[in-house]
């Protein structure tokens, strides 16, 4: 029976076609294959959520009074960019009894092409029979094999119903709280968009508390001892560090704040004896770092050339579209499949002949090393961002050769010996005070000699001498440094988006910490970067530089909402329950009623709540209609939960499937 394959994209398209018979026919939308084969692509989500009015006009009108808004009946429409490859997929559809799903192997990829063959209304008995392809490695030998062992789509629909839910809860929550916080703005006289979402607001809520502690700061002085001893190379300098008798001259992160106690003990120091107490040396080794997901890649390339998160993302959609020079840049994995450790050394001769700064570590690159970044078990959807086996052409532009050559460095460095440093520390006993030396020297450059002439050290240690237990030496003399304490950093664009990366650290209840250590954080690397833009475009944040800053309505909107709203731990929560869903702990409706309760709650609190204080006499903003302005601005969510097929699958799936709902970045 010949077979339509639905893949998630173009490239998993055409991957999946190369491992079919030959002779291959290219059509619009899709690939004919020998004995009759197709595949046919999604573009990310071909449906998207219908706006508000469409369930009633209105809608339109933004009023208190008609809010909560919660469909009964969930509708989709076709994505207007994406309206023709619908067409063709649906043609399709109807031509072919035997349906092979191939989604990636994922939350969001299961419900992307699911929500494509609902809407097409395929029949009960043709949907039983859809079968699933798994396919997380491109290489053609990994493609054939998953092509030989396709399985029961039925087995992952807990999968489809877990992100569903997250659409339909995004959708739920931002586009009712932005709403009611928006009109609850314009009653105390603001006119512009309050938007309020599951993720884009807590990520507001960090940059804001960043600012109030930066703005709350008072400096004040504290003072650092050092041991001045002697030797006959040079001197050795040891921090003091303070016995528990001086912790009422200490703050709570142990600084001294008395200058005439660091005196006092610099006095009784100078020409005493120095007597090693410990002595330890250690030779230590630093792998290379792994290759880039896209948040590390963005966080790379803002500290190296200031790009912010989307460009760096805009940049690599053309090294990956236009030039086909790197692999899928969305990817929020840093590991690779065993199976691309045989393309070494073609990626390795691509890079040479078309990256001529990287042409050296080429040729000094042992492509017979292999280190930890091959690993199957770690690799989810995607592998790491890494460079094909296309050599760049010269035609590249400034930023594509940048962000290319970041990406191959890091692939290069895959294939150099660790670093290596001599470690070393001496505890002194001086007139009975502990002090401290601490010494590092790098010995062996290995992978490090491929970076930036300028950061290849990795240390501002100086190198110990060897000493022994029990040596003495004189201490000519005790340094004292006169310090000041400094504010938090304001957030940059990298720094921001290590913080969405680790974000587990930031939320209040310490139950819910793991969960988010466990999972992608705030966002996903396809939507971090539009979601700090989202927020920078509705002026809840600006940029001032290289930093970025919350706007008064964005200190406003903070001020204006429960703390549930600007806090990860929301998220956290959401997230342990839709995991839970999708391994079949945890039904649909249970978690979508709750949080239909929870926002029915919050939007009786703003109905009977005066303006707040908060948004008083902020500065105009434009107005615009959240309703066209809240679907997604950064392509189709992706989340990390990896396809596996669900014990004894029944039809919990069976009601809330009836439609399949798109992202909202209403976040």
């Amino acid at each position: 029976m010949a077979r339509l394959f639905i893949a998630e994209k173009p490239s998993l398209g055409r991957a999946i076609a190369a491992g079919l018979p030959k002779p291959h026919k290219n059509q619009k939308g899709y690939i004919e294959t020998a004995q009759g084969d197709v595949v046919t692509w999604c573009i990310g989500h071909l449906l998207e959520q219908v706006e508000p009015d469409a369930y009633d006009s209105r809608y339109k009108k933004w009023d208190l009074a008609d809010l909560p808004i919660v469909p009964e009946q969930w509708q989709l429409r076709p994505r207007k960019a994406a309206a023709g490859q619908l067409a063709v997929v649906k043609k399709l559809i109807k031509q072919f009894d035997q349906l092979v799903h191939a989604g990636d192997p994922d939350r969001e990829g299961q419900l992307l092409v699911d929500e494509v063959i609902d809407y097409a209304k395929v029949s009960a008995n043709k949907k039983a029979n859809i079968k699933r392809l798994l396919i997380s490695d491109l290489n053609l030998s990994a493609v054939k094999k998953a092509l030989a062992q396709l399985q029961d789509n039925k087995a992952y629909m807990p999968l489809s119903v877990s992100a569903l839910a997250r659409s339909r809860a995004d959708w739920l929550y931002g586009m009712n709280l932005s709403r009611a916080y928006t009109l609850l703005g314009k009653q105390a006289g603001y006119q512009g968009v309050l938007s309020v979402g599951r993720v884009q607001t807590p990520v507001l809520g960090l940059v804001v508390r960043r600012d109030q502690a930066i703005d709350s700061f008072v400096p004040h002085p504290y003072f650092q001892l050092d041991a001045i001893i002697a030797y006959p190379e040079g001197e050795i300098r040891a921090r003091w560090q303070p016995s528990e008798a001086c912790a009422k001259w200490q703050d709570e992160q142990g600084r001294v704040l008395s200058r005439p106690l660091a005196e006092n003990v610099a006095q009784r120091i100078a020409g005493q004896t120095a007597t090693v107490t410990e002595a330890e040396r250690q030779q230590r080794k630093q792998a290379a770092p792994l290759p880039y997901n896209l948040s590390a890649l963005q966080i790379d390339a803002s500290k190296r050339f200031g790009f912010s998160a989307q460009k760096a993302l805009d940049v690599c959609q053309q090294l990956y579209e236009r030039h086909k020079l790197i692999t899928y840049p969305r990817s929020d994995c840093r590991y690779l499949p065993k199976g691309h450790f045989a393309e070494a050394n073609k990626i390795l001769g691509a890079i040479k002949q078309g990256c001529e700064a990287l042409g050296q570590a080429c040729e000094g690159a042992d492509t017979k090393r292999k280190g930890k970044a091959w690993n199957d078990s770690k690799v989810g959807a995607h592998h790491a961002i890494i460079p094909t086996a296309k050599v760049a052409p010269a035609s590249l532009s400034a930023d594509e050769a940048k962000i290319y050559q970041l990406i191959a460095r890091q692939y290069v460095m895959q294939f150099y010996p660790a670093a290596e440093y001599a470690e070393g520390k001496l505890i002194f006993d001086i007139a009975g005070g502990c002090f401290i030396a601490k010494g590092k020297v790098l010995t062996h450059a290995g992978w490090r000699a491929l970076l930036p002439t300028n950061n290849t050290a990795d240390s501002d240690a100086a190198p110990l001498p060897l000493m022994e237990k029990g040596e003495q030496r004189r201490c000519e003399r005790g340094d004292i440094k006169d310090c000041m304490t400094e504010p938090p950093a304001a957030f940059t664009e990298s720094t921001l988006l290590q913080a969405m990366t680790g974000i587990g650290r930031y939320v209040q209840n310490k139950a819910l910490k793991e969960i988010l250590r466990e999972t992608d954080g705030l966002g996903t690397e396809a939507t971090r970067a539009g979601i700090i833009e989202l927020l920078v475009k509705r002026g809840l944040l600006t940029r001032q530089g290289k930093t970025l800053h919350a706007s008064a309505s964005g200190k406003g909107l903070i001020a204006a909402l429960p703390d549930s709203a600007t806090y990860p731990d929301m998220t956290a929560d959401w997230e342990r329950q839709l995991q839970d869903m999708a391994d079949r702990q945890c039904a649909y409706h249970p978690f979508m009623q709750g949080l239909t309760a929870q926002v029915t709650g919050l939007i009786e609190t703003v109905k009977t709540s005066p303006p707040p204080a908060s948004l008083s006499d902020l500065p105009a903003a434009p107005t615009k209609s959240f309703a066209r302005k809240g679907r997604s601005t950064s392509g189709y969510r992706k989340r990390t939960a990896k396809a596996k097929p669900a014990a004894n699958p029944t039809s919990t799936a069976t009601s809330t499937r009836t439609t399949k709902a798109r992202r909202k970045t209403a976040k």
